[in-house]
């Protein structure tokens, strides 16, 4: 089953749902600072395991204390989709348990 990109108004709606979030060239997009390195790499295999779990994955960037991501649908033409924003409501779970901020 196909998946739709979201309007732009959708895509505005949903990010009202999720501070923090943006939409960037196409992308929505989202970074964490953790307290650590080990508490950031610690979110990165969390968020993996997400991914693999919901078959839908990021570009996903670690930095020292900090966790990156930038996901579209390659299959609805690298749009935003529903899928997205079901990873990002994931994500988001994770932050919060992890403490990020």
């Amino acid at each position: 089953m196909p998946v739709e990109p979201l309007s732009l108004k959708e895509i505005e709606d949903r990010l009202a749902e999720l501070p923090g979030w943006a939409v960037d060239d196409d992308r929505l997009t989202r970074s964490y600072r953790l307290g650590s390195h080990f508490a950031a790499t610690a979110m990165v295999i969390h968020i993996a395991q997400v991914q693999d779990e919901l078959d839908h994955h990021s570009d996903l960037t670690l930095g020292y204390n900090t966790v990156s991501l930038s996901v579209n649908t390659h299959s609805a033409g690298g749009k935003v989709t529903e899928l997205d924003f079901g990873l990002a409501q994931r994500v988001e779970e994770l932050a919060q348990a992890h403490g990020a901020h």
